[in-house]
């Protein structure tokens, strides 16, 4: 069985989420903080609808959709001013792993039929808020798409009539036991509707509710047991929060059992304050919450190693970490490979904001962008000439120069290595 999914909307206009088809009132400046909040609160996919007036504005909100996805990692499924191929394909290229064709539109079941048999059907999704389209379409449906998205929940009955098509339905407001009756149908894959998109929504804890009523909900089920931990003399585990992009050390705080299974249940860290003698949700008070991605156990069971979605700081001096005060520190060579790129990218960055005299690395920027393409040209000719020769120190050196070259390119151009490795990541 697969789980159900607590599916979070954003409907775009001019690349700002505004509330909804009709109504184009501003809802969200920024979009990309948006995606993030749902990236992180137990949203496990997010569609957004692209509202767009013209082509220019069509294009405005496929680059907002590209670095929404650059962004976060949850799936994203898009739809909205699809007329040709051409309108999937820039979803696709954006980064969404599925698109929605618009039912009532007359080209949509040839536009699905090209796509699914050039893309996999497992990534094109239609939208009705009726039955006519599917009732038009019965023998093609399983052949061509993996979803339904229904606009109408009293539909439902028609359409599991016709179809063995999963779909997710919208949802008019958080009413538990309607939504707990409609996830308990098989055909039902998961529910959106505006409830969901408002940003104090507790999904996480919808979700465990949901889960203990039997429903497969894609939340935290523990591997462990609390008495599987090994406690320190006051009833305490410690836990060590990691930034879970960067691996940055955060803080050091204590978790009890109560609070290792708020933790748990809501998807936010909460420990065990020992000065204040009291349960702590992190963030309740600061709004810098920290979403769990993963809890591990050391070892020796004595230890938590947290790595989490930092929302602002973590400490309580305004510092991104609580580790700040030095003691001692030995200069050495970096060799973590992430961090090297960084580094050499960002003294790059420096040298052209602050031009430094016989600097190689401005003379590039001076000469401009042809001389830097010329160059990159170039280190790629000899990393092939390289390569014909057995000697593999001679493609070590050629692909560093490679590099090199590379990432003046980048910073003239505005790219960074955060965004090369999210493009990466989604191929």
């Amino acid at each position: 069985m697969e789980d159900k999914n607590i599916v979070a909307t954003i409907y775009l206009k001019d690349g700002k989420a505004v509330a909804g088809f009709e109504d184009m009132t501003v809802t969200y400046e920024n979009v990309i903080e948006l995606a993030k909040l749902y990236n992180d609160s137990g949203i496990d996919k997010i569609i957004i609808f692209d509202l767009s007036a013209d082509d220019e504005e069509h294009d405005r909100n496929i680059n907002t959709i590209k670095n929404i996805n650059r962004n976060i990692e949850l799936k994203t499924c898009a739809g909205g001013n699809i007329n040709r191929m051409e309108d999937i394909k820039k979803f696709f290229y954006a980064g969404c792993l599925q698109v929605i064709v618009n039912g009532s539109k007359p080209n949509s079941i040839e536009l699905a039929e090209e796509a699914s048999k050039r893309f996999g059907k497992d990534r094109i999704l239609v939208s009705v808020d009726n039955v006519d389209f599917i009732f038009k379409n019965q023998s093609k449906m399983n052949e061509y798409f993996h979803e339904l998205l229904v606009l109408n929940k009293n539909v439902m009955d028609a359409i599991e009539s016709m179809t063995t098509v999963p779909y997710v339905v919208c949802m008019d407001s958080y009413d538990y036991e309607k939504i707990l009756s409609v996830l308990q149908r098989k055909q039902v894959r998961g529910i959106y509707g505006k409830f969901i998109n408002e940003p104090t929504t507790d999904v996480m804890k919808m979700k465990s509710k949901l889960s203990a009523a039997g429903i497969k909900m894609d939340n935290f089920e523990a591997a462990l047991k609390w008495n599987d931990l090994k406690k320190n003399s006051d009833g305490l585990v410690p836990v060590v929060v990691q930034d879970y992009r960067t691996d940055e050390v955060l803080m050091l705080a204590y978790m009890n059992e109560e609070a290792f299974h708020t933790t748990i249940n809501l998807g936010k860290m909460t420990y065990w304050s020992r000065s204040r003698n009291e349960l702590w949700v992190k963030g309740m008070t600061s709004g810098h919450y920290q979403y769990v991605k993963s809890l591990t156990a050391d070892c020796d069971f004595d230890t938590i190693l947290a790595k989490v979605s930092q929302i602002g700081v973590a400490c309580h001096t305004g510092s991104k970490t609580c580790f700040f005060n030095e003691i001692v520190k030995k200069e050495y060579m970096e060799k973590n490979p992430q961090k090297v790129l960084e580094d050499v990218y960002s003294i790059i960055v420096d040298r052209r904001e602050h031009p430094k005299e016989g600097s190689y690395t401005n003379y590039l920027f001076d000469k401009g962008i042809d001389k830097i393409l010329k160059k990159c040209g170039e280190e790629c000719t000899e990393i092939v000439i390289a390569a014909k020769n057995p000697n593999p120190e001679e493609i070590k050196y050629e692909i560093s120069d490679f590099l090199y070259h590379m990432m003046v390119l980048m910073v003239e151009k505005g790219v960074t290595w955060e965004e090369v490795m999210q493009e990466l990541s989604q191929r």
